[in-house]
């Protein structure tokens, strides 16, 4: 129990802050990098894509405050972006802010990427079959995503069970995967976590006690984005050449009715909070299942600046643990 006291001790400690969209994240995490000389990674799936700038609510520079951001606006849409890029590229933002003798903070509600980089899941070279993929896309065109979940759980149950019906991509991703190396992603995953991590996380997850608060914020942020011009950002987005994980996030995909002249502009509001209150609900399933977390009842606090000097206090007696 010392020996492994003492190793937790040797690896590098990074503060994590979690949870649904519209809980909090980026103001706690500014404000915190302030307090003990950060500098913040984002891990938001969304956030890592250029010119997605109202949708996926990206930090602005007048927010960021001086304070060095890591994978935001870091990429095309155009590109195809894995999990096994962002886990790369947030590791060696790791190392580039300990070399500075700062702390890395990871931000952002995409558990998939927290998971990945904590967990040092290890991420073989897959090859890239085109004619598979329009084998599986054609599927799905002609019998629907049941036919591909059907088939995800001759072989792999589990993933079959755990991905969301409204997650194509990683569907067709697990399928390929066994497909391409004979092995399930699951049992590629668990194989993985036998590798120890190189990292010591002090985990912080933000919610609300009362889940209508978070909902309210979520359905506010929502009319905030559309009058700053989301529907305007959304044709460009989806009239441009993006990759099909840029052109499925949710507050673009929800505009292709009403380009096509199929509903009103209300109704892609509404629809459009409904799917990220149903976002921020799958979220919070996702980070609950981690025991690591501290969480954090945003409405159990008096004032932003009690959560503040929890996450301060709690970081010092890690450090010194």
């Amino acid at each position: 129990m010392i020996l492994i006291m003492q190793e937790e001790n040797i690896k590098p400690k990074v503060v994590v802050i979690c949870g649904p969209t519209a809980s909090g994240k980026t103001a706690l995490s500014i404000e915190l990098a302030k307090k003990i000389n950060g500098e913040i990674i984002s891990s938001d799936s969304m956030q890592i894509y250029k010119y997605m700038d109202i949708g996926t609510a990206k930090t602005t520079q007048e927010e960021m405050q001086g304070i060095k951001h890591y994978l935001v606006d870091y990429v095309l849409p155009t590109k195809r972006y894995s999990v096994a890029d962002y886990k790369r590229d947030a590791e060696k933002s790791i190392k580039k802010i300990l070399e500075k003798g700062k702390v890395p903070i990871i931000v952002g509600g995409t558990g998939l990427y927290v998971n990945s980089l904590l967990s040092n899941i290890n991420f073989i070279e897959q090859k890239f079959d085109p004619t598979l993929r329009e084998d599986l896309l054609l599927k799905l065109k002609n019998e629907g995503v049941e036919s591909l979940i059907d088939e995800l759980s001759e072989f792999d149950k589990e993933s079959a069970q755990k991905i969301h019906p409204h997650n194509v991509i990683r569907i067709i991703r697990a399928i390929e995967f066994y497909r391409m190396t004979g092995t399930t992603i699951t049992q590629h995953i668990k194989d993985s976590k036998k590798i120890i991590s190189p990292y010591n996380p002090i985990m912080f997850g933000l919610t609300y006690r009362n889940r209508e608060i978070l909902y309210d914020k979520i359905n506010k942020r929502v009319d905030k984005m559309m009058d700053l011009g989301l529907a305007d950002e959304a044709k460009k987005i989806l009239s441009s050449k993006c990759s099909k994980t840029a052109m499925n996030a949710i507050c673009y995909k929800e505009f292709i009715p009403y380009f096509r002249n199929q509903c009103s502009l209300n109704e892609v509001v509404e629809n459009l909070k409904r799917q990220t209150r149903r976002y921020a609900k799958r979220q919070l399933t996702w980070f609950k299942k981690d025991a690591r977390i501290n969480w954090i009842f945003v409405d159990d606090y008096i004032n932003f600046k009690e959560i503040l000097n929890f996450c301060t206090k709690t970081i010092e007696k890690q450090k010194n643990m």
